[in-house]
């Protein structure tokens, strides 16, 4: 039985820092950021926008051009690892929103949670779900990968931030794609890029030799949640590199196959923190399979002779053919964690569209990665409808419309400075505001439907 994704939507910020004004206002030539990373424009949150708002919007989107009944869906998941909350999952948040345009307890018998492992949240999530509707195939099923990747200020990460929001329907007989049963995994526990509670000392910020109470705080300790990871560049790229090579190599062995399973690949899909971190990272699997290429190439040492393999006239073809078409979003966009294998898969086939490629029975390769750390490595087969659902979503013509932001205005969203959104909202659900004085409230999130 086929089961996979039927249909697909997207939301992303309708505001974007062109990544040559971060550039120069950091001091780093923009060919290094452009040309040399990929990257082009840098997606961010207005002041009325968060995950929330992200997750509901896409969602919304996928109910409207699919007619779908909520009666029809039997589980929410959601990928993320950007939650505002440590307890009510966003899940249930983005229930409690679209409801409002859906109707009252429409979703009452539908199943809601969250999964969390970095960016690999998602694909985590997918499979829960296509193995649910495998036992189900009456039923159907939604995911949601919906994330903010927001990094310090002048920091080596500034420049790969992006927020976004992917929406999946899930059901037997898709129209866009079916999966594999087969899976490759490697996951090995190490701290490359994690987001901590902060432990202070309560007696530091208060200035005061006395434990009083503090904002409702009686402990000596305060903990506070950062939106900004700790990380290790260099080190969360070796896991990264490490991990897809042993998910590869496990579903080889899961899925045994005369050749090079990505020979089979029309299309390869990766987790791209950056826009060209998928071409500069599957050479490692490429030489993998092609240890007589590799030894064949100029240099002294391995070192040399992979940085020969990655500009040579093979590796330049597989890369413009099977992974630059998934590039393109990447660039626009920025980092989505979760959702940008998959915004990867739509810029894919959105650009197979309009070159009026024929993706019909084609194999495809997914190679997922999470931080702290997890690969997944599976395939899908395109479907014979795929072109119109994919069609339905305008893909790059909405990235075409959105506003580009200037320097000041960036950092001012960034520190939270700003309170009056930049953009008046139209046909989309916002942030309408949070309880700060309800004792039995506080901190909840309250959304609205803007028309």
């Amino acid at each position: 039985m086929q089961v996979g994704i039927d249909a697909i939507q997207f939301d992303v910020p309708k505001i974007y820092l062109p990544i040559d004004v971060l550039a120069l206002n950091r001091n780093i030539e923009p060919d290094k950021l452009t040309n040399g990373l990929g990257l082009q424009k840098m997606s961010f949150l207005d002041v009325d926008q968060d995950i929330i708002t992200l997750g509901s919007n896409a969602l919304l989107k996928l109910f409207a051009q699919e007619n779908l009944n909520p009666a029809e869906i039997a589980r929410i998941y959601v990928g993320t690892e950007s939650s505002l909350d440590n307890s009510k999952p966003i899940a249930s948040y983005i229930l409690q929103v679209i409801e409002q345009e859906l109707g009252s307890n429409s979703f009452q018998n539908c199943d809601a949670v969250d999964f969390t492992f970095a960016c690999i949240g998602a694909v985590d999530a997918l499979q829960n779900c296509v193995d649910f509707i495998r036992l189900n195939p009456t039923k159907k099923a939604i995911v949601i990968a919906t994330d903010n990747a927001k990094y310090d200020l002048i920091s080596s990460g500034e420049y790969t931030q992006g927020a976004g929001a992917i929406a999946m329907l899930i059901t037997s007989s898709p129209s866009i794609i079916s999966f594999s049963n087969e899976t490759g995994v490697s996951t090995n526990g190490v701290f490359d890029f994690f987001k901590p509670k902060v432990i202070l000392d309560k007696f530091e910020i208060t200035k005061t030799s006395t434990n009083e109470d503090w904002f409702g705080i009686l402990e000596t300790e305060v903990t506070i949640s950062k939106e900004q990871p700790v990380f290790d560049g260099q080190y969360s790229n070796t896991c990264y590199i490490n991990r897809i090579k042993e998910a590869y190599s496990n579903f080889k062995k899961e899925s045994p196959q005369n050749d090079a399973n990505f020979n089979n690949w029309e299309l390869i899909f990766m987790h791209l923190p950056y826009c060209y971190q998928g071409r500069r990272t599957f050479i490692e699997i490429y030489a993998q399979e092609n240890q007589i290429l590799l030894n064949a190439q100029i240099g002294e040492n391995e070192k040399e002779k992979m940085r020969s393999l990655s500009k040579s006239s093979e590796y330049v073809a597989l890369v413009n053919q099977k992974i630059k078409p998934s590039e393109i979003a990447s660039g626009e966009v920025g980092n989505i964690y979760t959702g940008s294998i998959f915004l990867g898969f739509l810029s894919a086939l959105y650009d197979a569209l309009k070159q009026n490629k024929d993706l019909t029975n084609k194999k495809t390769g997914f190679i997922a990665y999470g931080s702290g750390s997890k690969s997944k490595v599976f395939e899908g087969i395109i479907q014979e409808n795929w072109a119109h659902k994919i069609a339905k979503t305008q893909f790059f013509e909405v990235l075409e419309k959105r506003t580009p932001i200037d320097f000041i205005t960036y950092e001012k969203l960034h520190k939270k400075e700003l309170k009056t959104p930049v953009l008046i909202a139209k046909n989309e659900f916002v942030l309408d505001f949070i309880e700060k004085e309800n004792p039995v409230l506080k901190g909840a999130r309250y959304y609205k439907y803007v028309k």
